[in-house]
């Protein structure tokens, strides 16, 4: 996923340790996501991933941080986060983005169904190092 510039002034962190973090992730990004000018529907899109991708570094990264901010390119606005943990990582990310695929009792489409909502999506993970996702979602 390419850099854009952030609006600094935007930045947001939040710590993930407790399922009550994820609820202020997902506020934090849909406030971000009204300032930016997104349309409703995808408010609601960047919402919905950001809760999944929230829930999953709680769950299976044993806790981590999420970080927002509003980013703009020559001629559009867009909300950027970036949800990283210490866990034990996802021996393999391309079975993991296979909808369908769960290492543990969810349905699984946590992170294809993220992929699916938003406009950028990248995933890096190392085995007994951590997970990094990171997405973006434009303005129309």
């Amino acid at each position: 996923m390419r850099n854009y510039p952030a609006d600094e002034a935007s930045r947001e962190e939040v710590a993930i340790q407790a399922s009550g973090d994820v609820v202020k992730a997902r506020q934090t990004v849909r406030l971000l996501a009204q300032q930016a000018g997104l349309s409703l529907v995808n408010q609601t899109k960047l919402v919905t991933a950001a809760s999944e991708l929230g829930r999953n570094t709680l769950i299976y990264g044993g806790g981590g941080t999420a970080q927002a901010a509003i980013v703009r390119d020559v001629a559009r606005v867009g909300v950027w986060v970036r949800f990283a943990d210490t866990g034990p990582g996802i021996p393999d990310t391309e079975l993991a983005l296979t909808d369908g695929w769960t290492s543990g009792s969810g349905m699984g489409l946590g992170l294809s169904g993220a992929r699916r909502l938003v406009d950028e999506f990248e995933l890096d993970s190392t085995p007994g190092v951590g997970t990094t996702v990171t997405v973006l979602k434009w303005a129309r």
